[in-house]
């Protein structure tokens, strides 16, 4: 398999004979070797890149494969690009254009100190909507693919519903963005660590339907706390335009992505079975061994991603147990996984994905609609900051 999506600007996508199923879901930023994986169950799920840096496009002009580059069988699937400098976001833009992605999305919600403490960066930027409105309008004008801006629902302090229609407002009047995936809890910028700012600060999924309802032009997807397909199609039922879903489709690959295809979209799953998508994964895994120079990726990096893989199944933890002992040994992705994969019974290996998700969370949005703010209407300031 391939790594690289051709550097033409006619980059094939497999896809497009039959269009993409445009949302409604979305998978959480992941590298190149989880993408592979997911793209092995789940066909119609639209896949993102991890955060990438403006910059750091602009300064490895010589080396894009390594950052930009993907199969063509992982498409639909968007680029997300970090920073605040308008000039830099520009030229990753175009620098990324030939790659062929689908779409190009800016991070406006990383909460990681190492990125919104830096500057204003990730979410940082929510403070700052002009800049992220001419931002967006430069990179808009350098690729010809839709884009996007990823953001929370606030950011300490300045967490009311207003302030964050106003930042929806302002970047879409002041660039072509039609599409914002909201993640539905306020990020703190004191210190907490990124994993407890995906898990203090409240859920407020009312404010996400609040601006289905308050801005009808603009489309939004909804993210935080979607933890099985069963609450995806629930936050669809009540109105969601599309979905995000995070550590559940990385923590429980099988069952979660398993059952996007069928459950979500409505149409047939891969039909594979664990043993099948392992077979494919390490031809995959063992042609990219080393590519990037210094030994990576190397079996650990690769293997990663399928560490998961039989969560809750008889013999997972011997599994994970084997495959940690065996990192030591094996030089290989196939060693590895023929030195581990004993641990797993065959009835488990060779079992297709199971057709239905869990029931349960059925009603987890059922009274949102009941608690919603108040409608918003931009003052006069904000039109004429805008």
């Amino acid at each position: 398999m391939s790594l690289r999506c051709s550097s033409s600007p006619q980059c094939s996508n497999p896809l497009l004979d039959s269009p993409p199923l445009r949302l409604p879901i979305f998978l959480l930023p992941s590298d190149n070797h989880y993408r592979t994986l997911a793209r092995l169950i789940t066909k119609h799920a639209w896949l993102y890149t991890e955060m990438i840096a403006a910059e750091t496009l602009v300064h490895q002009q010589t080396n894009l494969d390594r950052f930009l580059a993907f199969s063509p069988q992982q498409h639909p699937i968007v680029l997300q690009l970090g920073g605040s400098n308008v000039e830099n976001l520009a030229k990753a833009a175009k620098l990324s254009d030939a790659y062929g992605y689908d779409e190009i999305n800016l991070n406006c919600g990383c909460p990681s100190p190492k990125v919104a403490g830096h500057g204003c960066f990730g979410v940082s930027l929510m403070l700052k909507p002009k800049l992220v409105g001419e931002a967006m309008s430069a990179i808009a004008a350098n690729t010809n693919v839709p884009v996007t801006v990823k953001c929370r629902i606030g950011v300490d302090n300045h967490d009311s519903y207003d302030e964050l229609c106003d930042f929806i407002y302002k970047v879409s009047t002041l660039s072509p963005t039609r599409h914002f995936i909201v993640h539905s809890r306020k990020a703190l910028l004191g210190g907490i660590s990124p994993a407890d700012n995906r898990r203090i600060p409240p859920l407020k999924y009312e404010y996400y339907y609040a601006l289905v309802r308050d801005f009808p032009d603009l489309r939004f997807t909804i993210n935080g706390g979607i933890t099985s397909v069963s609450k995806v199609n629930a936050a669809l039922k009540e109105g969601a335009h599309g979905v995000m879903v995070g550590r559940a489709a990385y923590n429980n690959p099988w069952q979660t992505l398993g059952q996007v295809d069928t459950a979500v979209y409505g149409v047939p799953s891969s039909g594979l079975t664990r043993r099948q998508v392992l077979e494919q994964y390490q031809v995959y895994g063992d042609s990219v061994l080393g590519t990037h120079g210094n030994g990576r990726p190397n079996v650990r990096d690769l293997v990663k991603p399928l560490l998961n893989l039989f969560h809750s199944e008889n013999g997972n933890s011997l599994w994970k147990r084997r495959a940690d002992a065996a990192f030591k040994e094996c030089r290989s992705v196939g060693s590895l996984l023929e030195e581990s994969l004993r641990a797993i019974p065959d009835c488990v290996l060779d079992s297709p994905i199971s057709g239905s998700p869990e029931s349960g969370d059925e009603d987890v949005f059922a009274d949102v609609h009941n608690v919603l703010p108040p409608p918003y209407e931009a003052g006069e300031e904000i039109i004429l900051c805008a």
